[in-house]
């Protein structure tokens, strides 16, 4: 039985490899995503079991209009519309001021910012679920006691997620925490605003990332020219590779690569003279002559000195362009056509990712860094399956499988496009459809069926 060529066996196992490498870090993102949402709802569900419409609170989300059950049906949707606008504006200028800072390299200020308002969330946002928990479930603690757990708990968390001497679980954590912490703090908005303005921050969200000169585009291709990490709150699936480290085997000298298959080789350095690395040839043929005319479109010349009748041949053995090598040939020396044959053909795997390397850079850049979440995408869907536990656990079914299947949508469209993509337009539009669906179509039906005792 014939066995398969070495190429194909390659191809398979990077095929394989690559997919069971995309199924982990889609389930390294799905699974953060499903544990915010359920604590989250666990956390509105005990915290505030009876308040399914809390007392609104002037926030940053309220600014214009604060709700009121006795308001009628128009004014809760014009004020919710307006609530919305002066939101996603305010986002909007907080970006542009964040690109402008980041443009001009106040990177420090930026982190220490961004420390600031880590702690902020922790102590005071935090703080005040904490002693909710503490007051609904009448934990037997001290005053001390409580601020010891909070500060250790606000500090590690400041340090975790902006240091790299911790685990990279302790930092993922964090960032749930985070999340959960916030989206509990946006569930006491009041209903019609809570809609209104999901689906505004859905289309901001799908604007600023995609349109040309949008905030959040161009601040991702200024991260990318400068190869930084992004001034922003991130969840990431795995611990970010540098492109150092990605390129520290392809960076070597092509002769070192070059050297375990028995070739000579001979490179161009930057004065243009041409240098030559003895090596050993499995039949001990001795390559003579060298001949380079230009450095970039002709190629390196070879020819037999044991063969008279082909010492004035020319044939190339290594084409360079671009500075990538391309080497591939054929055994036989003895006779030389008129076209360009490859003279060996170099079966190295190393030689093979040399040669494609750098074609596949932008790819294997997002690959080695991982399937990266913004925090505020963990917050709103968060907010959404929250606002859905206030009426039911059926809404919270729904809404979550929505926001789970618009999630996975949007993993395999940024591994087409292998660009940034928005994280909330999908997950947010299945997720309001299937909230209203099923509150006002399944919910019905499923009830007068249970209750009539109809079977189905």
């Amino acid at each position: 039985m014939d066995s398969p060529p070495p190429s194909t066996t390659t191809t398979t196992t990077t095929s394989s490899s690559i997919l069971s490498s995309i199924g982990v870090e889609i389930i390294s993102i799905l699974s953060p995503v499903s544990l915010c949402m359920l604590l989250v709802v666990l956390l509105i569900s005990t915290v505030h079991p009876s308040s399914p419409d809390p007392t609104p609170i002037r926030t940053a989300a309220t600014l214009v209009y604060l709700e009121s059950p006795s308001d009628s049906t128009s004014q809760k949707l014009q004020g919710a519309l307006l609530n919305a606008a002066a939101f996603v504006a305010l986002i909007a200028l907080v970006t542009f001021l964040l690109v402008l800072l980041y443009y001009y390299n106040f990177t420090s200020f930026l982190k220490h910012y961004m420390r600031f308002s880590a702690f902020f969330v922790f102590a005071t946002m935090g703080g005040a679920i904490f002693l909710s928990v503490i007051q609904q479930f009448s934990l037997p603690i001290d005053s001390i006691t409580c601020f010891a757990i909070l500060f250790n708990f606000t500090a590690v968390g400041v340090l975790s997620v902006f240091s790299a001497g911790f685990p990279i679980v302790v930092r993922q954590g964090y960032m749930v925490s985070l999340g959960i912490i916030v989206a509990a703090w946006f569930s006491k908005l009041p209903e019609w605003t809570t809609w209104v303005l999901l689906i505004a921050l859905a289309v901001y969200d799908l604007v600023a990332v995609l349109a040309p000169g949008g905030p959040l585009k161009l601040l991702v291709e200024l991260a990318s020219s400068r190869d930084e990490e992004l001034p922003a709150l991130i969840y990431e699936a795995r611990p970010t590779v540098s492109r150092e480290a990605l390129h520290a085997p392809s960076s070597s000298p092509p002769h070192e690569l070059l050297s375990r298959s028995g070739l000579m080789v001979g490179g161009a350095s930057e004065t243009l003279s041409v240098e030559l690395q003895p090596l050993s040839h499995p039949n001990n043929v001795d390559y003579s002559m060298i001949e380079m005319e230009d450095a970039e479109n002709s190629p390196l010349v070879v020819a037999n000195a044991d063969n008279s009748d082909a010492i004035n041949e020319q044939q190339p053995l290594i084409r360079t362009r671009n500075s990538d090598f391309a080497v591939s040939g054929d055994s036989g020396i003895g006779t030389v056509h008129d076209e360009m044959l490859p003279l060996v053909e170099v079966m190295n795997l190393e030689v093979e990712r040399a040669r494609t390397g750098r074609d596949n850079e932008e790819c294997e850049m997002s690959m080695s860094r991982g399937i990266k979440l913004g925090l505020g995408d963990f917050v709103f869907y968060s907010v959404l399956v929250g606002r859905a536990a206030m009426y039911d656990l059926m809404t919270v079914y729904a809404c979550y499988l929505a926001i789970i299947s618009g999630l996975g949508c949007t993993l395999i469209l940024l591994s087409v496009c292998r660009r940034a993509l928005p994280a909330l337009p999908i997950s947010i539009a299945l997720g309001v459809m299937f909230y209203f669906l099923t509150r006002l179509l399944m919910e019905p039906f499923v009830v007068g069926a249970s209750t009539n005792l109809v079977m189905f």
